[in-house]
């Protein structure tokens, strides 16, 4: 029993472990099994497991900031709509579901939810804030059948992410900014051409209930865990009134040998 729980202990420690990822203007911790590469102006991160990839998506974007660069602007944006071209000529037209201000380690940013605003069938999250010259957006996105898997993941990431301003020790060489006339959030670069540069979304077949970042093993670790020390009470107590027959069977056999 001992054995097992130190196991659990060790897969536990293993699906937990997150590690830090950094740009010049943010960082955050990711799970696990991600990594993230530069695709020109932006920063993609995504978990290095082939079937994993097609699930989610994390994309980081910054620019010089302009006069349309603010919180209120930001928020008033999210809260409408967006729409963009799919293939066919067809129009996609999201589904807003929130926008509000949050406080993330001590900065203000604006926290918004989309169903189907980067990608068909992706919901999108949007973080989007400002930092002294820069305008900074991370979005994470997705696919609906397996957003609930990833709420809590997204939520622990959201609640690591820092913001700041690196002037010293990073050369204009080497900062990846958009231009203080580009546009942070109204643009489709975020996941250009409906995922398909990315491998998102093309999933062959709908898995059953595919959990994300490995909840399904933890989810049965629990449950093995949960099972064990059950099985244990009951034999447990099963034994108890057993050894007492088993005891009263013993003065029995001397009583009658006595006699």
């Amino acid at each position: 029993m001992l054995r097992l729980i130190l196991v659990i202990g060790v897969l536990w420690c293993q699906l937990v472990q997150a590690k830090k990822f950094a740009t010049k203007y943010c960082e955050f911790e990711l799970p696990a099994g991600w990594e993230c590469v530069l695709e020109g102006l932006e920063w993609v991160c995504q978990s290095s497991s082939k079937d994993r990839k097609k699930e989610a998506i994390i994309i980081l974007a910054a620019k010089l900031r302009g006069s349309q660069d603010s919180l209120d602007q930001y928020q008033t944006y999210l809260k409408k709509s967006k729409a963009f071209k799919v293939p066919g000529r067809k129009t996609q037209i999201s589904e807003p579901k929130y926008a509000s201000m949050k406080i993330i380690n001590r900065h203000q940013w604006i926290d918004a939810l989309h169903l189907a605003s980067e990608v068909p069938g992706f919901y999108t999250r949007y973080l989007a804030t400002v930092k002294e010259d820069l305008g900074i957006a991370v979005t994470f996105s997705v696919s609906r059948v397996h957003y609930a898997s990833y709420q809590s993941v997204f939520d622990r990431m959201v609640s690591t992410l820092r913001v700041f301003r690196q002037r010293k020790s990073a050369s204009k060489s080497n900062l990846k900014f958009k231009k203080r006339g580009e546009d942070l959030l109204g643009d489709t670069t975020y996941i250009p051409d409906s995922g398909d540069k990315f491998d998102i979304g093309t999933q062959k077949k709908r898995r059953k209930k595919s959990g994300g970042m490995g909840d399904d093993l933890i989810f049965i670790i629990l449950g093995v865990l949960a099972a064990a020390g059950g099985a244990f009470y009951f034999i447990r107590k099963r034994k108890g009134p057993e050894a007492k027959k088993k005891k009263k069977k013993k003065k029995k056999k001397k009583k009658k040998k006595v006699e």
